[in-house]
């Protein structure tokens, strides 16, 4: 049964969408089956992952109203190589609509269980809010992965999705967890990146992921072409670091490490 995890950070601008979709395309690299899910009204994980958000037929909010079956909204990203569950502004209908349905924060996880068996992997990018999309995808996630820039504010509205993440797992769903932390945008030279990223290391210890996202060009440049940074130049440090969290995530869960140990060697080889 694949394991779900959902990408939130209650903060804009902190690598979210750029993590779901390049961890998913370097998961797919290591033989993983990987299933991508667009919760973000803004839809940019759609369209970095090559689809159009303006053309897609049916999205999230066909799945989330119960218009659509989920293996009828699910297409695939031949670009990036996974399957995709597409979002766009739609979601904002699905917003205001679910406040009005029974159930309305288990409508995810009732239809995952249709294809969990499917993949290996199934990541959801959150919208940048705690939202009712929020609270479906962390009610139906085994775990949460946390993208965090490292700059001040970034740790003052970190304490806030801890609680909300406890409030969920104490009412909705008792198996959610912390996956990890992963600092994202980091600037080695910046003194305070180094400030902070060492606050986070005293305080989430092996929580916190030792693979360190840079910034970087060509990973800022990927969503532009539609595809994840692993597709538009794997040898720049953005695609490289993406493969090292991949093997690094893979050894952390070993039930998911269905894939023969080669290709994993093969993939963080190429993030040496």
């Amino acid at each position: 049964m694949g394991r779900i995890i959902a990408v939130t950070n209650q903060k804009g601008g902190v690598g979210k969408t750029t993590t779901s979709v390049n961890l998913a395309a370097s998961l797919i690299e290591t033989g993983r089956r990987v299933l991508l899910i667009d919760l973000d009204a803004q839809g940019n994980a759609t369209m970095g992952s090559g689809i159009d958000k303006y053309g897609a037929e049916k999205t999230g909010y066909d799945l989330l109203m119960g218009y659509a079956d989920i293996r009828e909204v699910i297409v695939y990203a031949e670009a990036a190589g996974y399957d995709l569950l597409p979002g766009n502004a739609d979601l904002t209908a699905a917003e205001v609509e679910l406040l009005e349905k029974g159930d309305r924060e288990r409508r995810l996880r009732a239809a995952l269980t249709y294809v969990q068996n499917d993949y290996d992997l199934i990541i959801i990018d959150c919208p940048p809010s705690l939202s009712m999309l929020t609270v479906n995808a962390l009610a139906a996630a085994h775990s949460v992965l946390i993208p965090i820039q490292c700059e001040y504010y970034a740790l003052e509205g970190l304490s806030a999705l801890l609680d909300t993440i406890e409030q969920v797992r104490v009412s909705i769903n008792p198996e959610l967890e912390i996956e990890g932390l992963l600092r994202t945008m980091y600037d080695a030279r910046n003194n305070l990146s180094n400030d902070v990223s060492a606050q986070l290391q005293e305080h989430f210890g092996d929580k916190l992921y030792r693979t360190i996202i840079p910034r970087n060009v060509r990973l800022a440049e990927a969503p532009s072409h539609g595809l994840p940074v692993l597709c538009y130049d794997k040898g720049s440090r953005g695609a490289k670091s993406y493969l090292a969290l991949a093997g690094e995530y893979l050894r952390r869960n070993t039930a998911v490490t269905a894939a023969p140990a080669e290709t994993i060697e093969t993939a963080e080889s190429g993030a040496a």
